[in-house]
């Protein structure tokens, strides 16, 4: 299959990039690298940068490919700067995926992988979360992602476009081989930020709320290995059917809280992890875990890379080999 991928050299896009590769699949990588790597995506990949926003070259790349579909990363994801910045998130997020999806009308593309989020469901009444879970965002961020599968769902009825849409959690961990990882400036994911302090860039990681109720007392998430993530993306594509939209969640169906990551992280990296406890942040929910079983069934998916310590392992990896990033290469 001949993919456009948007946003391939972002951390979850590059790993689904290389994925696909290694199942055959041709793919193009479009980004404008404002968050993504150019070192995330391997030689001789085709990779053009480009914006979404512009409409004119993404007429001229879908004339010259024949594409027959698009896995769709390309989105701002920084909940607290989508709080003060709203309208940089409805347009990057929302109005250019309105362009993205005119242009595959167009061109006759009628599949495409969204990447979606659990934060669609803001703070759900309980957990598990199944994709029937109420979605009620309270963010900017997650607002933008749920109007996207909106469109999706008009667009299947309207054109006859088949949409997926991938409901993510935590995404965590590296490349099995440590070719590529997680690199976000500025870092926001916990296990990330705990290995900069093992690593001695942080002095200290900070414990967002001691007074969940949970039993330790912290936050409690499903962490998906990126590796993970990758095949369900690839499961997606290979069997939408024109017409259709649908919702999967992508989790382990375990919660791991934030004391039991930093324990792990000491154990893996045998350093000490210095952390200090804060206040709670607003609008973090004390338990989000996904209930995997729709991926599974519709899909045949399973998470391979499930073991917390398997994930930390993997990430740790990446971080100690390349301390600054893709800056390092």
């Amino acid at each position: 299959m001949r993919i456009l991928v948007t946003g391939g050299a972002g951390y979850v896009g590059s790993h689904c990039v290389r994925h696909l590769s290694q199942y055959g699949h041709e793919v193009t990588v479009y980004d404008n690298l404002v968050h993504g790597h150019r070192g995330a995506v391997a030689d001789g990949l085709p990779f053009i940068q480009g914006d979404l926003a512009d409409r004119d070259m993404l007429t001229r790349i879908f004339a010259s490919n024949d594409f027959d579909a698009v896995m769709h990363f390309a989105a701002y994801a920084y909940v607290g700067e989508s709080v003060h910045e709203p309208l940089k998130y409805y347009q990057n997020n929302l109005a250019n995926t309105v362009t993205l999806l005119d242009t595959m009308r167009v061109a006759g593309v009628k599949r495409l992988v969204f990447s979606s989020t659990c934060a669609t469901y803001g703070e759900p009444a309980k957990v598990p979360i199944t994709e029937d879970t109420m979605q009620r965002p309270i963010n900017p961020y997650g607002r933008s992602k749920l109007a996207v599968e909106w469109m999706l769902r008009d667009c299947a009825a309207a054109w006859g476009l088949g949409a997926c849409a991938l409901r993510y959690f935590n995404a965590c961990g590296a490349a099995d081989d440590g070719s590529i990882g997680e690199d976000h400036k500025p870092e926001t994911h916990l296990i990330p930020i705990i290995l900069q302090v093992a690593l001695g860039q942080r002095a200290q990681v900070t414990v967002f709320g001691t007074d969940y109720d949970t039993a330790d007392g912290t936050c409690v998430r499903d962490y998906i290995h990126v590796e993970d993530l990758a095949s369900a993306h690839r499961l997606a594509i290979e069997q939408i059917k024109a017409g259709e939209f649908s919702a999967c969640n992508v989790g382990t169906g375990q919660g791991h809280s934030v004391r039991e990551i930093i324990d792990v992280a000491r154990e893996i990296t045998g350093r000490p992890i210095a952390a200090a406890e804060g206040a709670r942040r607003a609008g973090d929910p004390p338990v989000l875990v996904a209930d995997p079983t729709r991926v599974r069934t519709t899909l045949g998916w399973e998470a391979t890379h499930a073991d917390i310590r398997t994930i930390v392992g993997s990430a740790w990896r990446w971080h100690e080999a390349h301390p600054q990033g893709y800056n390092d290469r």
